[in-house]
């Protein structure tokens, strides 16, 4: 009899046991379980959409279309990352400050799903003496309404310095000008390393003009075709991850 009732607890012991361990199988979904399936690393989309906003030097005054360093940018984009299709849409005037652009924006029916947005804004806010004070008012609610039609994401936004057209034969040198930008300049940066954004640095480019005359357009004031592609090749490696291509 005692027999019987040892052999009968030694089964419930080995039932428990086996319970037990059946219940404390690994979770499918812990990142140790070897089996578990990795995601297929996703490349840049077959479409994108860009949004450049600014003035005179997005819009490319004295260049051809093609020229302006948005389509240069455009064009880049779609040739090294294979892209089939890419809508670009340019919201920039000559002489526009940041209030002409904020109404501008206001007035447009712009959708929120644009893939890559550059902002390039301020020179005419400094030549035509508009208060500092305006500029920074308005270049974070800039910032804002570019990351609001970037699907509401800063990584899809990039700001680009503003030009220094003193060294042209409009602005011949003049250090003053050279003083008001890199005021103007200084907020745009630091106001961009405040929030994470990324920043593109080209008014050393354009501070080239006299040693290099080929760097300006034949109206001698704005960025020439040359200056607009310096600017490009330093936004493509920035704007080509932003868009999903990583290179190696």
């Amino acid at each position: 009899m005692k027999l019987k009732i040892r052999s009968f607890c030694v089964a419930i012991t080995y039932f428990v046991l086996v319970s037990c361990a059946s219940d404390q199988q690994p979770d499918a979904s812990s990142p140790d379980d070897d089996n578990s399936i990795p995601e297929e690393a996703s490349g840049p989309p077959s479409d994108i959409k860009i949004l450049s906003l600014g003035d005179s030097y997005t819009i490319g005054q004295s260049v051809c279309e093609t020229c302006r360093f948005p389509e240069q940018l455009k064009d880049s984009l779609q040739r090294i990352a294979s892209i089939k299709e890419v809508d670009l849409k340019v919201i920039a005037t000559t002489g526009w400050t940041t209030t002409s652009l904020l109404n501008a924006i206001n007035n447009e029916n712009l959708d929120e799903d644009y893939d890559l947005s550059t902002l390039l804004i301020g020179v005419n806010n400094q030549f035509q003496h508009k208060p500092f004070t305006l500029f920074e008012e308005e270049f974070p609610k800039l910032v804002s309404e570019a990351i609001k039609y970037s699907k509401g994401k800063k990584e899809n936004l990039i700001v680009v310095s503003i030009p220094d057209y003193a060294f042209t034969p409009f602005g011949g040198g003049e250090s003053s000008i050279s003083t008001d930008l890199d005021k103007y300049n200084a907020f745009i940066e630091n106001y961009c390393l405040q929030y994470s954004i990324t920043y593109i640095y080209i008014t050393d480019i354009t501070r080239k003009g006299f040693e290099n005359p080929d760097l300006v357009a034949s109206d001698g004031l704005h960025p020439s075709t040359l200056a607009y592609s310096e600017f490009v090749s330093r936004m493509l490696p920035e704007a080509l991850k932003k868009i999903g291509y990583v290179t190696d």
